[in-house]
């Protein structure tokens, strides 16, 4: 089977890529680093599939989440994203594209204006949840109280969406696998656990390749 392993920055990637030194997959595996956000991901990903034919994409990181619930470290995988831009602010009211008819919801590749996963792990013990994909990664205590009441999501990221959008777009199953690295508040790096959620994400990445033949 023919991986792809997709990536914004080297670093979310190094510690995957020394785990898998180690326990060797039986899998083909490539590797993409796209660059931070979501029309760099689009570009590089739209160029890596055109060029070649992979049985299944990943898309591997560290996210924010805005779900308490889930400490800090942990490893999710998140099944439904979506941008959390792609509205009409209309006086104090938010519109979605399909309330105003710019697309219908079931407009592919979306479901219900959504964006899903099209990749099941066998027996995953991973932790599903439902992801915002952001321009503007949210610091601000009313930002994210408006998004919380508007979207109500788990977890963000700046590349997630794209990722599924252009997967599906190219008929490539895919699956989005992060680990929770701070929590959305504002911006206080000395409570992050990068490193933390660096090696538990390696160690997932690498569990899930070992079962997938």
């Amino acid at each position: 089977m023919k991986i792809l392993l997709v990536a914004a920055t080297d670093k979310e990637l190094v510690p995957i890529q020394r785990k898998l030194e180690k326990d060797q997959p039986s899998c083909a595996i490539s590797i993409l680093i796209t660059g931070v956000g979501m029309i760099a991901t689009t570009f590089e990903i739209t160029k890596a599939l055109t060029e070649e034919r992979f049985d299944v994409a990943i898309n591997v990181g560290i996210a924010g989440a805005f779900d308490r619930t889930l400490a800090l470290g942990n490893v999710v995988e998140v099944v439904q994203d979506q941008f959390s831009e792609e509205f009409i602010e209309d006086g104090d009211e938010w519109k979605t594209y399909e309330e105003i008819g710019l697309r219908e919801a079931n407009e592919f590749p979306f479901k219900n204006g959504k964006l899903l996963s099209t990749f099941q792990i066998q027996h995953s013990k991973l932790t599903k949840v439902i992801g915002i994909t952001v321009n503007a990664v949210h610091g601000n205590e009313l930002s994210i109280k408006s998004i919380v009441k508007r979207l109500n999501p788990q977890v963000e990221s700046m590349e997630g969406a794209a990722f599924f959008y252009v997967c599906n777009q190219m008929n490539t199953p895919s699956l989005q696998i992060r680990a929770i690295s701070n929590y959305v508040e504002k911006r206080n790096r000395s409570s992050w656990e990068i490193e933390l959620a660096l090696d538990n994400l390696a160690n997932a990445i690498s569990s899930i390749l070992m079962r997938i033949e």
